[in-house]
């Protein structure tokens, strides 16, 4: 169950420099809330925050909250965060269908299920038949693809999008954003992506957080 996704009180310093004011934020199952921003102005260092894997180098306050259930000091692969970058970190000495089940919970059981979970994913992505493939064989967007139903077979509460469409040209990024943001809704999971590219924004649809890098 994946529900709201809200941050209380959120601050990170880099001392002597406060980077994020105070922030409170709560995005709903299926939403997607965009942070947009100047480099250095702590998009992405907000997003490893929440993630629990900021650097120590910063100090950072704040509660996180997942369908109601508090998830601040939970280990960071505890927290059943679902995370897409800007490079799709495929493992290159695994197939397609070994990506994707790389990521399965333990909870499919047995070869049969996980087989079945596998080809769903890979019909979900327009990739049927693309199992026994390397990675490095496919496009750009098809291992965007690949790289978000693993994610998503993951089963995560929530997804944080760090400019995962950064690296796509205009046709490609249309294309991949449309296919991100309908899973999203379609699974009920709330969303929170950083960008530099407005139109990012505009096609994730929901509201705008502007971070200016606190003085």
């Amino acid at each position: 169950m994946s529900g709201e996704l809200c941050l209380t009180g959120v601050r990170i310093d880099l001392p002597p420099r406060a980077l994020i004011e105070p922030l409170d934020l709560t995005i709903r199952a299926g939403q997607c809330v965009t942070v947009m921003g100047p480099s250095g102005s702590g998009k992405s260092t907000l997003l490893a925050h929440i993630a629990g894997t900021l650097d120590p180098a910063f100090r950072a306050y704040g509660r996180f909250y997942i369908g109601g259930d508090e998830i601040t000091h939970v280990a960071p692969e505890r927290r059943h965060l679902g995370i897409q970058f800007q490079d799709d970190l495929l493992f290159p000495h695994l197939s397609v269908a070994g990506n994707l089940a790389f990521a399965l919970p333990a909870s499919v059981r047995g070869r049969d299920a996980r087989r079945a979970a596998i080809e769903r994913a890979l019909r979900e992505a327009d990739l049927e038949g693309f199992g026994e493939r390397d990675p490095a064989t496919l496009s750009g967007g098809q291992r965007a693809r690949v790289a978000l139903m693993r994610t998503l077979l993951a089963q995560p509460r929530a997804l944080l999008l760090d400019e995962p469409f950064g690296k796509l040209d205009r046709s490609l990024r249309s294309d991949l954003r449309r296919f991100v943001f309908e899973h999203a809704a379609e699974r009920g999971l709330p969303a929170l992506l950083v960008t530099h590219d407005a139109s990012d924004a505009e096609a994730a649809g929901g509201p705008v957080v502007m971070l200016t890098g606190a003085a």
